[in-house]
Formats: C-alpha cells, structure tokens, sequence
C-alpha cells in the first residue's frame, strides 16, 4: 500500500470550496491511469479510462464519485486584537474544538495556530460556565501573532483546516480529512490495480470515469454537476462512513465493525442503494474471498445520491470503508479494510460486462 501517497491526501489542506490543493496531488497521482481528464466549472477533476475489452455496442458507462473536500472553516473577522472568527464549512461537533492546532490558509502563506472558545479557563470560570458547550462561532484563533501582523496577512475568506501528522499505526491510519481522502487514494490504487492486471479484469469492458469531487460536505454540490455532465449507466458513491464499534455505542447502532472489510451500503439518509448493484457487489466479494459487510446509515449521504438523481436516474452503489471518529482529528481506518475497499472495487469494475 503507498502510505505516501495517502499521507499527502490525508495531510493537504482543502476545505469545500478550496479543494485545488487536493486536485493537484491528485493529479501527480494519475499520470498514465486515464484516457482524458478535465476539471469542471466546480473544480471537480473528471478523469475517463476507456474501455479495454471489445464487446457490442456501447460500453457501459460508471461514475465513480470520491469528494476531495474535508471539513473547515472560513475566515469571517479578524478583531482589533488580532483575534481570528471563523464560519464553519461542515458539520462539526463543537466538544471537538477545544484546544485545536489549525492552519489558516493565506494567500500570502499557511500560519500555524491555535483554536479555542471564547470565555474563562478552568481556574476562574463558575461550575455552570465550564458545563455550557459553546457553539462553532464562539471559536476563535490565537495565531500569537501582534494585531497588526494578523491584519496584515489575515483576510476575511481565507480558509482554515486542523493541523494534526497523519499517523501510521501497526493496524490502523490515523489523521484529519480521512473522510474523505481515503476514497480518492480507493480510487486511484483500485485503477492503478486494473491497470497493471494481467487478467480480465485489466481488460476491462466499461469506460470507467472517476469524479474526483468539491463540496460534498455542504451539499454534495461537485457531484451533482458531474454526474448531470458525465451521464453514466452506473454510479457508484465512495466514501468513508460510521465505525462506532468503540466503548458507549450500542452493537444496534455501530453501522460497521473495523476489521470486518469493506462496507456495501444498502441505504443512508440520501439514497437508497440499487438492490441488484449492491446484491452483485456483495456476491462478488464473497466469491472474490474480499472481505465486506452490508451496513445502513440512519443519517447521513455521501455523493452517490447526486449520481442516483441525475439525468433520467441512474443506479447506484454506496461503497464505503468504516472509519471511527469521522469528522475529528483522529479519525482511524484499518488497513486491511482499506485494502478489501480497493481490491472489491477493483474487482467488481473488471466484472462488469
């Protein structure tokens, strides 16, 4: 596995909206992988592998979709103090602020610093105080940095992302933005592995075009301009989703379990899975010997619902690897599951006919 290669994904900086950091990595990641690529009016880079199988007719057309964004913030006032607000882009849990190293993201260079709440420290604060949980808007940034300097570099618009290392762990990955550049690194290894693959399945029979998308975080937008554009015959939505196999969560609400492989996603608050795709994903694992379970998400989408609604409908597969902690610093993956998400979606692109 090139843990490099999803280092750089995981460490980049790219917050909805300002994903162009994450597209150029991405970009030094295909060369030779697809047949055409472009970027679209959002800034999704849409790259198309043609077909390698001859057969009749037109050869079915799949829409990977794999969101390069990451959740964050923006800048919205730089006080007289030198104290930076901010608004965020993405669902946060505000219990997850407290103490946070961030970058703030300049035009005029990235600077380091720290994000803690408005109010009075545990020495002089009331035991009523230090229960209130503040909201993401009373989160300010401490760049230790004078008023004017702040002022100076610091512009209403600039944008800003944790800043935690990427840890690689004997079992397990560990960093920010996990959700979701692990399924762009799914992705690029699953093609990389058809490319080099002397079987069938390196001659494959469908044109394979993989959206790398922006701004599914607040609304799958990237998506759904790409897949409005790309028109396919399938879709597949891939992404991280709920691993809550962790102390105080009922087995009942987990959604899947780290180390029981890849996760086919049979319905989530956005979209309902095509039943055949998932049913064939599923079969196939089984008799690939690739390790998955079958998961629902009470709440929360990911980009295949943009694909499912597109055009005149297209179906459409969920294809998801548990990641506990989503939407923290320390969100954590298996290795092995990473691996059976891209060796399935591997496998299952070079069975299709």
């Amino acid at each position: 596995m090139r843990t490099a290669l999803f280092r750089d994904l995981c460490e980049t900086p790219g917050v909805p909206g300002r994903e162009e950091r994450v597209r150029a990595v991405v970009e030094n990641a295909i060369g030779g992988l697809f047949d055409e690529t472009r970027v679209d009016a959002m800034g999704s880079l849409i790259c198309t592998r043609h077909a390698r199988a001859k057969g009749k007719g037109t050869p079915t057309r799949v829409l990977i979709c794999a969101h390069m964004d990451e959740i964050g913030f923006y800048v919205r006032h730089v006080d007289d103090r030198g104290f930076v607000w901010v608004n965020p882009a993405g669902g946060f849990d505000p219990r997850n602020l407290f103490s946070r190293r961030v970058l703030v993201c300049c035009k005029s260079g990235d600077l380091p610093g720290v994000m803690n709440p408005g109010g009075k420290p545990i020495h002089i604060s009331s035991p009523e105080e230090r229960k209130s949980i503040p909201e993401p808007l009373q989160f300010c940034i401490d760049l230790g940095m004078t008023a004017a300097a702040v002022k100076r570099k610091v512009k209403v618009g600039d944008f800003v992302v944790m800043h935690e290392p990427f840890l690689d762990l004997p079992e397990a990955f560990v960093s920010k933005a996990i959700d979701n550049r692990l399924a762009c690194f799914t992705a690029i290894e699953a093609v990389r592995k058809i490319d080099k693959a002397r079987s069938a399945a390196g001659k494959h029979a469908c044109e394979i075009v993989v959206a790398f998308t922006t701004q599914e975080e607040v609304g799958l937008r990237g998506a759904l301009t790409a897949a409005q554009s790309v028109q396919a015959d399938i879709g597949v939505g891939l992404d991280t989703t709920l691993c809550c196999d962790t102390p105080g969560v009922p087995d009942v609400d987990r959604v899947t379990k780290m180390g029981d492989g890849a996760g086919v996603m049979f319905m989530d608050s956005s979209m309902i899975a095509d039943q055949k795709l998932a049913e064939s994903m599923c079969a196939l694992a089984k008799k690939k010997g690739i390790k998955h379970q079958r998961c629902i998400l009470p709440r929360g989408g990911q980009d295949g619902a943009a694909i499912q609604r597109s055009g005149h409908g297209v179906p459409t597969v969920a294809l998801v690897c548990g990641t506990r902690y989503i939407h923290t610093v320390t969100e954590m993956c298996s290795k092995k599951d990473l691996q059976a998400t891209i060796d399935l979606l591997a496998v299952w692109l070079g069975s299709l006919k």
